[in-house]
């Protein structure tokens, strides 16, 4: 999605949003972003952490008669 943005792109995006938001909200704005960022990544983490058991755990081997 962002894969073509650029250094241009990221400078334009970031002088709209000084337009829009001001320099008094971007802070908050960019910890806003920056919390919701890190708790998309811990619950992934999560959530890979708990499929990670079943894959891993080997099948016990029946012993033939």
């Amino acid at each position: 999605m962002f894969q073509n943005i650029g250094v241009p792109g990221l400078i334009l995006i970031l002088v709209i949003a000084l337009i829009i938001f001001g320099p008094s909200k971007l802070p908050e704005l960019g910890r806003a972003v920056g919390s919701t960022l890190r708790e998309f990544k811990k619950s992934t983490k999560e959530l890979i952490s708990d499929d990670e058991p079943e894959k891993s755990q080997p099948k016990k081997e029946e012993k033939a008669i």
